[in-house]
């Protein structure tokens, strides 16, 4: 008979005593613990059993388990006696960010000292002996989810000093989803003013913390060096591609398989593997997140379960915000492309509005690219990479993304395209400039909008976004070679017998004297001097089935011909 399959449990113990489905990944706890290593960063996306594994080794180390060690029992961990006799001997600090997603620092803050006096409620109890001094009982009592930032600062540092001179053991510390609160300050832009926090806090309690056994911290994205962990030269880091632990988060095909096996479902492995397969780490190919599995275990339908479970804002404004060149790319992505480029899997979110490859160093950390292929560049030395969307269920997410960028228009971007289609060159003159109107004020909103600095590269990116709908019928490529050039844009069809169309930007300089009927002029000739409709030809397209369009810009107005 098939486990129970719960969603959204995080609680290890709760799992094993509901027989849950639960896949073993207690081996982590002995593969950490033999790595001896000081401080343990692993970096995996949302949704991959970050905190569930970490409420594991809670649950394995700490004191207040012991001698209630039977909840591994038929698990990896419990096979080895050395492991047994662990169990329930260390004290641990567990403390998670997750729920720090707040608009402004100061909220930040308080949430993050709500968090820390909350964990010290749990140890009220060395306030009632003689562990503490009457100094350091005057600082646990100031300890609040008021608290002065330089009391929350040093606050885990010192709890774990009270819980070493009470065990006589030094602690193990527990930060699940440290980076939550610097992805929202991002967002919201409050990035600088909590950096300063977080660094301090970080300084205090794993760099000069006398009283910590080993740390691990968990999260979805590496914060470089400078901004966060400055001072942190004990550091062990793990992401995407690194070999460490690259099993012990997120599904195994073998075990996906087996679990389908076990729900009767073994007929739907093609469409599982379709849908959710694809993740990466280290050499470990196949990985599957666990929230799509486990959710598609309890329906038995194929769905986005992993792609709905969060705003995916910052995703969406960087894409959105991005430059024209990162939409260009994104469009090949959706097409099945592969992007190689050079990037660092450190995240400096201050870099994020100024430079591409940092966007996609972060959507690689994210789970929503898979690096297929990485080497290094011994010329350059640094570190190349192909990325692929992950999976179908990461395409769509995109997908819906960029049809909800033009929600407020929808219906005037479905005029706009079936005019395109038909030809009907009034009728797309109409739409495009009340979908101009509608959209360009807030499709590009970064700090050196697009628009100004590089308007054709802005209206190129702009136009793409519209065309998405169109992909279950048109392969939309930009920027490729045929001919004696580059085309913008070109929408081959997948159906024979249908259109196919190419499209060219200009923007017109009225300081030039140059009209909108100059630029659309232009944009033709280029078509066709450049000889754009080659590569169509060679496919066996009919001249007159080859429709031309130049797409003239000038601010928010738009002429096309």
């Amino acid at each position: 008979m098939a486990r129970t399959v719960g969603i959204g449990i995080q609680s290890f113990e709760k799992i094993i005593e509901n027989n849950c489905l639960y896949i073993d990944k207690t081996d982590f706890i002995r593969e950490w613990w033999e790595s001896r290593d000081d401080v343990t960063l692993i970096t995996r996306p949302r949704r991959f059993g970050k905190t569930l594994n970490l409420n594991m080794v809670e649950r394995f180390f700490s004191i207040e388990y012991a001698g209630r060690g039977q909840v591994f029992e038929g698990l990896s961990i419990w096979e080895h006696e050395t492991y047994r006799k662990l169990q329930g001997t260390w004290p641990v600090i567990m403390l998670s960010f997750a729920g720090v997603k707040e608009a402004t620092c100061r909220s930040a803050l308080r949430k993050i000292c709500y968090a820390i006096t909350e964990l010290y409620n749990r140890y009220d109890f060395l306030m009632d002996g003689k562990t503490l001094n009457e100094k350091e009982k005057e600082f646990y009592q100031q300890v609040t989810y008021d608290m002065e930032p330089h009391t929350a600062t040093e606050a885990l540092r010192a709890l774990s000093g009270f819980l070493t001179r009470y065990y006589g053991k030094k602690a193990i510390i527990l930060l699940d989803e440290y980076d939550t609160p610097m992805q929202e300050a991002y967002v919201h832009g409050y990035w600088e003013e909590l950096v300063e926090f977080t660094r301090s806090m970080f300084n205090a309690t794993f760099k000069t913390n006398p009283y910590m056994e080993r740390a691990i911290m968990t999260g979805i994205t590496r914060v470089s060096k400078e901004s966060m962990f400055s001072d942190l030269n004990n550091l062990k880091v793990v992401t995407a591609t690194s070999e460490e632990y690259r099993d012990s988060f997120g599904f195994t095909e073998k075990e996906v398989f087996a679990a389908l096996d076990e729900f009767g479902l073994s007929d739907r492995k093609e469409e599982v593997k379709k849908w959710y397969d694809g993740f990466v780490f280290g050499s470990s190919q196949d990985i599957y997140n666990p929230w799509s599995i486990i959710n598609y275990l309890d329906t038995g339908k194929a769905a986005a379960y992993w792609t709905n479970t969060s705003s995916n804002s910052l995703v969406d404004k960087l894409v959105r915000e991005g430059s024209p060149e990162l939409k260009m790319v994104m469009e090949e992505l959706l097409q099945g492309g592969t992007l190689h480029t050079a990037l660092d899997e450190q995240i400096v979110f201050n870099q994020l509005d100024q430079e591409d490859e940092a966007v996609w160093s972060l959507l690689l950390a994210g789970g929503y690219l898979k690096a297929v292929h990485s080497e290094l560049n011994v010329e350059r030395m640094e570190t190349e990479y192909d990325l692929k969307l992950t999976n179908l269920e990461v395409r769509l997410m995109f997908l819906q993304m960029i049809r909800r960028w033009f929600r407020g228009c929808r219906g005037v971007q479905n005029a706009f395209l079936k005019a395109l289609l038909l030809g009907d060159l009034e009728g797309m003159n109409d739409y495009m400039n009340a979908i101009s109107c509608e959209m360009f004020s807030s499709f590009d909103t970064g700090k050196k909008p697009s628009e100004k600095t590089q308007p054709e590269r802005f209206y190129h990116g702009f136009v793409l976004g519209l065309l998405a709908e169109l992909q279950g019928r048109y392969v939309v490529t930009s920027n490729r070679e045929s001919g004696f050039g580059r085309y913008d844009i070109m929408l081959e069809p997948k159906e024979k017998g249908q259109n196919a169309f190419l499209i060219e930007f200009k923007v017109a300089r009225p300081d030039r004297g140059e009209t909108l009927e100059d630029a659309v002029r232009s944009a033709l000739e280029q078509i066709e001097n450049m000889q754009y409709e080659t590569i169509l030809r060679s496919r066996g397209l009919e001249a007159d089935r080859i429709k031309k369009y130049g797409f003239a810009f000038e601010g928010k107005k738009v002429l096309i011909g």
